[in-house]
């Protein structure tokens, strides 16, 4: 069940216009293509996790509007739990970030697990050596660019990763 206020696009790439907001009011004002970032995991977990790259994961977020896979909150959340199980984070701490993120996802937008996106990731993790969500955020990304018309930058910390977005024609932004 999706949290009220976030919303989910299934990329449409039919003739007929994208199923994309990039139009829409947001709560930094009217949404154009140079508001849109597509943002993986890994550098997500940077604006609840102070450690390399926060700093820069927090003004990008500011700069930009969040754009990720659906599957973004439960990568997430999986993050977090194996933090908070190795001691990384006490409890309190996990329960503080983990309210944080839930009020978070209202602001952000999804490209939903369609046939499209799961077809081009499992292409992408024949011809790269790129892991299944990895894998699954480039397709996302892709997707919404083919359906949307838009170029936006691809936010990652993940090296593999870039290598791989790079190699499908997306623009990069790199959080150490």
């Amino acid at each position: 069940m999706e949290k009220p206020g976030a919303s989910s696009v299934e990329p449409s790439i039919s003739a007929r216009r994208a199923v994309v907001p990039h139009d829409c009011q947001g709560q930094r004002g009217r949404v154009t293509a140079r508001h849109w970032a597509y943002f993986d995991t890994s550098v997500l977990v940077k604006r609840y996790v102070k450690e390399e790259g926060s700093g820069l994961t927090r003004r990008l977020l500011q700069r930009f509007r969040f754009l990720s896979s659906a599957i973004a909150p439960v990568e997430a959340m999986s993050a977090l739990c194996r933090r908070r199980a190795s001691g990384e984070l006490m409890p309190r701490d996990f329960l503080a970030i983990r309210a944080r993120l839930h009020k978070d996802r209202a602001y952000w937008e999804f490209v939903e697990l369609g046939e499209q996106v799961l077809r081009h990731a499992e292409e992408l993790v024949q011809k790269t050596d790129v892991r299944t969500l990895d894998a699954l955020h480039i397709a996302s990304a892709v997707m919404f660019q083919a359906a949307s018309g838009l170029t936006i930058p691809f936010i990652t910390s993940d090296a593999k990763q870039r290598d791989a977005a790079q190699a499908m024609g997306l623009t990069i932004l790199w959080v150490e």
